[in-house]
């Protein structure tokens, strides 16, 4: 149902814009909702106006991120894919159930306790027509003590998912390639898929047999990235990385497959947001500098370096270099070229800072 009327609200919006060349703003989608009611008395009685009005609340968040770049344009909603619905008041939790407006208590299981007062519930459907809940709370920090006083410098790779030099020792952590684990079983299943007949029981069986697959791909992935961000960032204080293209480097047709797989981007983001709540920092240095042809002892820098090429000896002062370590200690030293020259030197917790209290909104899954 929200969907349908998203895809309402997004048509209107595409149809104003040709019309007028202008787009409509908020309180004209919400303004949408009494007629609809009217027209379609079935919206009223299956859920609250507050949950249709998220719809319009969402929809101009998405085109805010259209055109900031930081989305694509907002699409229209299938019926065949993931679905959900948000619920912005009135949900409460009951032992092992979960309360909705309109729909009653559902059993759920709970991966942590809900504290604090629920704010947002958004219930989604997987392709696999597995059900989530993502329980939004507001909470009261009491403190929370930082930990690890580390200046870090990350290089990503293919071979080794993460290179990670702290300035004395290197760490590598191997790419786990969750894809390429599942790919004999992933072609094998789609390909009996592929022989069965358009709109039969039997098809539609075999596709959520594929979604299950690539639900346990997804989230073996989503497991590998969040451990190994929590490690590095309890650890540290300050965490340098290089700002991939990785909307370029996926056009490289041998490479696409594995850059897709191993995701840097969400990797960055998961560390991002981990290091703000801990007042940590975090640190992109341009994508341009030669991480890998500089060396690191004298700061020769190399007029080539192919990509087959994983050690070399640096013509100017001799010294021999692991390619992907050297990279990670000269992303290492310019995040604290950068820190430094930014706001002065470099100040770590050391165990010591504590947050002053303070409301924060914390993310619950269910």
């Amino acid at each position: 149902m929200q969907d349908r009327k998203r895809n309402f609200a997004l048509n209107a919006c595409i149809q104003h814009y040709q019309e007028t060349g202008k787009s409509l703003k908020l309180a004209s989608y919400k303004g949408m909702l009494p007629q609809l009611k009217k027209e379609y008395p079935w919206l009223k009685e299956d859920c609250y106006s507050s949950v249709l009005q998220c719809i319009a609340i969402n929809l101009d968040r998405a085109y805010k991120n259209f055109f900031e770049g930081r989305a694509k344009f907002p699409n229209f909603k299938s019926k065949h894919h993931k679905q959900s619905i948000q619920y912005p008041q009135s949900v409460t939790v009951n032992g092992e159930y979960l309360k909705v407006p309109k729909i009653g208590e559902i059993k759920a299981i709970f991966h942590r306790e809900i504290t604090g007062k629920i704010k947002t519930v958004t219930i989604s459907k997987t392709s696999s027509n597995k059900y989530f809940a993502s329980i939004l709370c507001e909470v009261e920090s009491n403190g929370v003590k930082e930990s690890g006083n580390k200046v870090i410098g990350i290089d990503l790779g293919l071979k080794d998912f993460a290179i990670v030099h702290d300035g004395q020792k290197v760490t590598k952590y191997a790419n786990p390639k969750h894809l390429k684990r599942h790919q004999k079983n992933l072609a094998r299943k789609q390909k009996k898929l592929s022989r069965k007949t358009k709109g039969s029981k039997s098809r539609e069986k075999f596709r959520k047999i594929i979604a299950k697959v690539h639900e346990k791909i997804t989230n073996s992935r989503q497991d590998f990235l969040h451990k190994l961000s929590r490690e590095l960032v309890n650890e540290s204080q300050v965490i340098v990385v290089e700002n991939l293209n990785v909307k370029g480097m996926v056009k490289n047709r041998k490479l696409s497959k594995s850059i897709s797989d191993v995701g840097w981007g969400k990797f960055v983001n998961f560390v991002d947001y981990k290091l703000k709540q801990k007042n940590g920092e975090f640190i992109e240095i341009d994508r341009f500098f030669p991480s890998s042809k500089t060396c690191s002892s004298c700061g020769h820098i190399l007029s080539e370096l192919p990509l087959d090429i994983r050690e070399w000896d640096c013509p100017n002062c001799q010294t021999h270099h692991d390619r992907d370590e050297n990279a990670a200690l000269n992303i290492r030293n310019e995040g604290i070229r950068i820190l430094t020259e930014g706001g002065g030197n470099p100040v770590f917790a050391d165990g010591g800072c504590v947050r002053p209290p303070t409301f924060q909104v914390r993310g619950i899954g269910l």
